[in-house]
């Protein structure tokens, strides 16, 4: 990113080029792969550096959404900045967290483009960042002047801050180098060996959903967050901030909910019944699916698979629930068979524990019926199995 183009965009002329470059690429008349036609007519009256900053923000701002909702197009982002920042429901469950456990400031040691700064931020916390690249830095500060919200960013290496005027330290290690994802811990930036470090006072940090359980320290809360159904990341509370040993969170349409280890007596292996729950992702990365089998009143179907059965019906936050109701071949050829005498044409495949790829299940099945179902093929008691089921 150019930054003295950036800089300029922020200036009245800046934002009345940004405001025409929006319009421009909205514009039904545009049309889709319009880009080009709107750069070369920004153009005319516009350097070409200018215009092209005023471009990245709109498209950045468009994909933005899924993201940072209504909050988007006054926001300003970065490529990897916005890949790598927090969805918003998120950062502000995590602001939440902290208002509760009555922390009042908070430094984002890696603050990227400040999404977890304008959570904390708007959650009331005193908020600031630091960042070693001076790109996110700007457009960090520019994001909490655009939303009117307190903060203060500067460029610093994050691993020689004196965080300890602040109530609690957050950082998110980047996971991602010049050769793409880092898988070792200690290739994170900054590395494992100096996160460790962090524990020992109140702090917060958030990892990869895939981290290993036996690389949470004692005494550290591990939690894992799913917003609509995907499993977002994992974040690790220590200090006063821990109050469990591993935690599921699920944010929902309908709001929060959360289960956790003290929520978890165990369950039973039993066969199939006439309900189905499939756990959410934060759930099973947590290892919590037998919480869920108590809460369902149910049981595993096999011990080594993310499905509980149960002979009762209960809406649930923490599983999506089906009715089972029948067993069908598991076989391609048998079951191709079964879902032809059915009329069944279109099929959505569920599988867990199973090598069964869904897509060339499907292209094998060749179904060409009138009526939609849905096949859960998983393991029951270590044997391949098929059901038949209706969400509910």
């Amino acid at each position: 990113m150019d930054l003295d183009a950036f800089a300029w965009l922020l200036t009245d002329d800046g934002q009345r080029l940004l405001a025409r470059t929006t319009e421009m690429t909205m514009s039904e008349e545009s049309g889709k792969g319009s880009a080009l036609a709107v750069q070369t007519a920004l153009r005319k009256d516009e350097a070409a550096e200018r215009v092209a900053a005023a471009m990245t923000q709109v498209d950045l701002r468009r994909k933005a959404a899924a993201k940072f909702g209504d909050l988007a197009p006054r926001m300003y982002f970065t490529p990897d900045g916005l890949e790598q920042a927090t969805r918003l429901a998120v950062a502000h469950h995590r602001a939440a967290r902290l208002r509760a456990f009555e922390a009042g400031s908070v430094i984002d040691l890696g603050c990227g483009i400040g999404g977890d700064l304008i959570a904390s931020s708007r959650a009331g916390l005193t908020a600031a960042g630091v960042d070693r690249d001076p790109e996110r830095v700007a457009v960090a500060q520019a994001n909490l002047d655009a939303l009117g919200l307190p903060g203060a960013v500067t460029v610093a290496d994050a691993t020689g801050v004196d965080h300890s005027p602040f109530d609690v330290a957050y950082a998110d290690p980047a996971r991602r180098g010049a050769r793409g994802r880092v898988f070792s811990a200690e290739g994170w930036s900054p590395p494992w060996s100096w996160v460790e470090t962090l524990f020992a006072r109140d702090a917060c940090v958030k990892v990869a959903p895939g981290i290993p359980h036996d690389l949470v320290p004692d005494k550290v809360e591990a939690e894992w967050v799913s917003d609509r159904g995907e499993v977002k990341e994992a974040a690790l509370w220590s200090g006063s901030l821990a109050s469990t040993h591993r935690r599921a969170t699920v944010i929902g349409e309908r709001g929060l909910a959360t289960l956790t280890s003290e929520d978890d007596p165990g369950a039973e292996v039993g066969a199939v019944a006439e309900f189905l729950y499939e756990p959410d992702g934060a759930v099973i990365r947590a290892g919590l699916v037998t919480a869920v089998a108590a809460g369902v009143q149910g049981h595993l179907i096999d011990e080594h698979i993310a499905y509980v059965a149960s002979s009762a019906s209960f809406e649930t936050p923490f599983a999506r629930g089906y009715q089972v109701l029948e067993e069908l071949p598991y076989r391609d050829k048998q079951l191709k068979a079964a879902l032809r005498e059915r009329g069944i044409g279109k099929l959505t495949i569920k599988k867990r524990g199973v090598q069964v790829v869904p897509e060339q299940l499907r292209k094998r099945l060749a179904l060409s019926g009138s009526e939609e179902a849905t096949i859960v093929l998983t393991r029951v008691a270590g044997e391949g199995t098929c059901l038949l089921v209706r969400p509910f």
